[in-house]
């Protein structure tokens, strides 16, 4: 894991600013990610933590503020120029393709190597390769849009509501996913995550929203240790803090 007060380039955001029709939805966001670090978004619905995610990659034009990937400034750039830069998000809606198989999206990945990394990591998918994406469970096609972002080992890897619709133990398999990704690859993780105890269980560090301002920051050992300050920043109640 890296350190925690490493300021070392991967993902770094200043100052951003970003809505919808001119009205700003997240302001003033401040927040870095290091190589190898892997760094929650937490907040109660509607805090601003999509449309964070969305902004940093490339999705929404920012109203304000700088985006860094890198070290290299990639502020306003959209989301095919970021991928190409190093910067992956993997949205919601998981953007897989239904009537594709398993085997069909592997062929995607630009290596037989990197196929076979792929299968090795997360072996639950050599027993559908030949089945319909469209098929699957949710959790197998969450494992399946993580593994294909994490084969091309991307600088930057955003990961938006990983567990929706999910069960907590198919979460608890996800993400060891991305701490792999982290701890192997050197890439800086931020990834938005509902199930709170679990994405502290493996983040390094965290960052809560609420209605669209960073309120408290901290270790992740550190908010779990706090978890009366945690709560009171989900009902709107604690002030910028770092544990």
């Amino acid at each position: 894991m890296s350190s925690t007060t490493d300021p070392a380039p991967g993902l770094r955001v200043d100052d951003l600013t970003v809505g919808y029709h001119g009205v700003p939805f997240v302001r003033n966001a401040s927040l870095h990610v290091a190589p190898g670090e892997l760094v929650a978004v937490l907040g109660p619905n509607g805090a601003g933590k999509t449309t964070l995610l969305s902004a940093i990659g490339g999705l929404l034009a920012t109203h304000g503020g700088s985006i860094e990937v890198a070290g290299a400034d990639v502020t306003g750039l959209s989301a095919h120029v970021l991928a190409r830069r190093g910067l992956r998000l993997i949205p919601e809606g998981r953007a897989l393709f239904p009537s594709l198989t398993v085997r069909e999206h592997l062929r995607l990945a630009r290596s037989v190597n990197a196929r076979e990394r792929l299968v090795g990591m997360l072996p639950e998918l050599t027993q559908c390769l030949d089945r319909k994406v469209g098929l699957l469970s949710g959790g197998e096609q969450q494992m399946l849009t993580i593994g294909r972002a994490l084969i091309s080992a991307p600088a930057v890897l955003l990961v938006d509501e990983m567990s929706l619709g999910l069960a907590p133990v198919v979460v608890q398999r996800l993400l060891p996913l991305l701490r792999h990704a982290a701890d192997t690859s050197q890439t800086a993780v931020l990834f938005v995550e509902q199930h709170v105890s679990l994405a502290l269980g493996a983040a390094d560090r965290a960052y809560v929203l609420d209605r669209g301002r960073i309120v408290l920051s901290g270790s992740a050992q550190g908010l779990l240790e706090q978890r009366d300050l945690l709560t009171s920043s989900y009902l709107g109640g604690s002030s910028a803090s770092t544990p």
